[in-house]
């Protein structure tokens, strides 16, 4: 008996107990079959519901490891002071040839090297370490996406669509216009919107009254039933002294997007009347005017507007540049020349804007330079000159061309679109005016 004792405890101490259990169990089963009579002989009801039951192991198999996809899970990073994407990536064991193909492959992903502080990035990293998605949020709406494919990257913008609805707004101007519309809940960019459409109709430096108002309807921007912007303003009425202007948006079939009257010309003239915005108007157009510096009598054949230093310089209409650089006493200046018949131009200013040379195009209301004081100037402004057909007229009051209208095959559209935006207007203005009448 002792040599049959010693095997079993070899046995016993040499393998787990649980592959000792499962062959007991299979021992048992053999045992049975041997045990159990001929093929036509009954079968006790007690074998029939036999089961085995292998006992668990001790170090079991986790099924999501045959499986990768199912343990992958995105990291997020917070952009912080001092990090590049390279840093970010190498911190969770990217290695260097996985960062230079990714941003190698696709030329859109190289834009991942722009991060922010404050930014946030989504790395898929595989189960062995391997990057293979990756995120940018760029904004609310913008996000930049790669994804790798096993042999190379794959770059694309993906950009949310804003929810609009309509809003309106209205107001009375006690002192300015920027003062009026913040009262009236709009934000800044929405007043400057206001201000642009009318820009060739109201100079809103010198004509602008006490008691001049105005009333817009626009569209408020939302994310997840959130506001988080202004979009375009669709329609707009201004009562400016005796008068009353109104402007419509519509877009045309070939997608040019246009502000216009109410027969379909355009509210756009072929130059702004006011190349920097919101400035004070401190000397005329003037043939008899005593210079400040010189203190002599020497026509002003511009305008001077007076504006801090670094102000922008608008172009006052598309045109070619046709001088940069210093004039005598005016300083810095810019002609522009537009078309056969006009000419602007810019003095006393502080630099030029980039890009701007001999030859440049230029667009309407693109900044062309910084309002400064050189040349023969007490003080910053920008002194403004325009030409046409080489004489020199007051830019506050010469007549100017206006832009292209509506095409006449889409102007039975056109006034469809403005009876809509009329009604809707009128709707809103209604309920405002009742809302207000409630008030106590």
């Amino acid at each position: 008996m002792t040599k049959p004792l010693s095997l079993i405890m070899f046995f016993l101490t040499r393998f787990p107990r649980v592959h000792i259990a499962a062959s007991l169990s299979l021992a048992v089963l053999l045992g049975a079959a041997i045990l159990l009579p001929e093929t036509g002989s009954s079968v006790p009801s007690h074998l029939e519901s036999m089961e085995l039951t292998l006992p668990e192991l001790e170090d079991s198999i986790d099924v999501a490891d045959s499986n990768p996809e199912t343990t992958r899970s995105w990291r997020e990073i917070n952009v912080r002071s001092g990090d590049t994407l390279g840093k970010l990536l190498r911190d969770n064991g990217i290695p260097a040839t996985e960062i230079h193909a990714l941003v190698s492959s696709d030329p859109l992903l190289k834009q991942l090297a722009n991060l922010r502080v404050g930014d946030l990035l989504r790395l898929d990293i595989d189960e062995r370490g391997s990057l293979q998605g990756i995120e940018h949020q760029i904004s609310r709406v913008e996000m930049l996406r790669g994804q790798f494919d096993g042999a190379r990257w794959h770059g694309e913008h993906v950009k949310r669509d804003y929810e609009r609805q309509l809003s309106y707004a209205e107001a009375v101007i006690e002192d300015s216009l920027f003062l009026a519309g913040q009262q009236a809940g709009m934000t800044d960019n929405l007043i400057m919107q206001l201000a642009n459409i009318f820009a060739w109709d109201i100079d809103f430096i010198l004509d602008i009254r006490r008691g001049d108002h105005f009333r817009l309807l626009y569209e408020e921007l939302l994310l997840d039933g959130e506001k988080v912007g202004d979009g375009n303003i669709l329609m707009a009425e201004f009562w400016n002294r005796d008068r009353k202007v109104a402007a419509f948006r519509f877009e045309t079939s070939e997608g040019r997007v246009e502000y216009l009257d109410a027969l379909g010309n355009s509210m756009r003239r072929e130059f702004i009347r006011t190349p920097v915005e919101f400035a004070r108007v401190s000397s005329r157009f003037n043939p008899n005017r005593r210079h400040p510096v010189l203190n002599t009598i020497r026509a002003h054949r511009g305008v001077d507007y007076a504006a801090p230093t670094g102000t922008p310089i608008r172009a006052a209409g598309d045109g070619r540049v046709e001088f940069v650089g210093k004039k005598g006493g005016y300083g810095n200046v810019v002609i522009i020349r537009h078309g056969q018949a006009y000419s602007t131009l810019y003095a006393h200013m502080r630099n030029f804007a980039r890009g701007i040379r001999s030859g440049s195009r230029v667009k309407q209301g693109q900044t062309i330079g910084y309002v400064g004081m050189t040349g023969l100037a007490s003080g910053p402004h920008l002194h403004y000159e325009f030409l046409v057909n080489g004489v020199h007229r007051d830019p506050l009051t010469v007549q100017l061309p206006k832009a292209q209208g509506i095409p006449e095959g889409e102007r039975k559209a056109f006034l469809v679109h403005v009876n809509k935006l009329r009604n809707q207007l009128a709707l809103y203005s209604d309920t405002s005016t009742l809302a207000a009448n409630e008030t106590p």
